[in-house]
């Protein structure tokens, strides 16, 4: 088994290794940008804090899927990046998570993410994982920044959510339409960044799939809404 740092780096590897299929998927999703050219995977957790709790739609699901990440960040020393939002009215970041953060989040005003502590340590064409609040608006507003900074973005569906459900489906459809924006599952992005089983971290990957298997279908199966 590789090391974490080796991991990392053979997860860069398998990405820009091309596969036969990748040209026809990126043309049906509209999207010009390679996916085999992107240099690193990141996770984003956007504004998972206390006082939402029992305001958003099943924040509690959105929490399962989150864990889920930071434990496929953790093997493959993925870097995360998480921002709360005015934590001095929201509070932190909600205990279940926050003791799993490999680094403070960063505070914000800003509804995006993008902002300048996470635009410095973003390499180009990083192609980014996003979880968190609110679908129709933090969510949106990050995911359209990133893809205009020249990065690939996945909303993964069953981490994301607001307060009223059927924002989440509008802000979904929405976000599909948009090139260089991709939604998924955090199950499909996971596999799509080791990409191949003879990844020597795809027993890794293998752990943390089979060690949330009971979370991810509690999380898809209330997330994302329907109406």
């Amino acid at each position: 088994m590789a090391t974490n740092g080796n991991q990392a780096q053979n997860l860069r590897m398998h990405r820009q290794a091309p596969r036969c299929h990748d040209e026809e998927t990126i043309v049906k999703m509209g999207c010009m940008q390679d996916r085999s050219a992107a240099d690193r995977n990141d996770d984003s957790i956007c504004d998972m804090q206390e006082k939402f709790q029992t305001a958003i739609h099943q924040f509690d699901k959105i929490v399962l899927t989150t864990q889920k990440l930071l434990a496929f960040a953790k093997a493959f020393s993925l870097p995360v990046h998480t921002t709360t939002q005015t934590t001095a009215k929201l509070g932190p970041t909600v205990p279940s998570l926050a003791s799993l953060l490999p680094s403070p989040p960063h505070d914000k005003s800003k509804f995006s993410m993008h902002i300048p502590p996470i635009q410095a340590v973003l390499p180009p064409k990083s192609s980014i994982a996003l979880v968190g609040i609110e679908s129709h608006i933090c969510i949106t507003q990050t995911a359209l920044d990133l893809r205009d900074a020249g990065h690939r973005v996945y909303v993964l569906a069953d981490g994301v959510s607001s307060c009223n459900s059927a924002e989440v489906v509008v802000a979904l459809d929405r976000l599909r339409a948009e090139e260089g924006v991709t939604v998924t599952t955090s199950e499909s992005w996971m596999y799509e960044c080791v990409g191949d089983a003879s990844h020597p971290g795809f027993r890794g990957l293998i752990g943390v799939v089979k060690a949330s298997s009971a979370d991810t279908k509690k999380a898809l199966g209330s997330l994302p809404p329907k109406i």
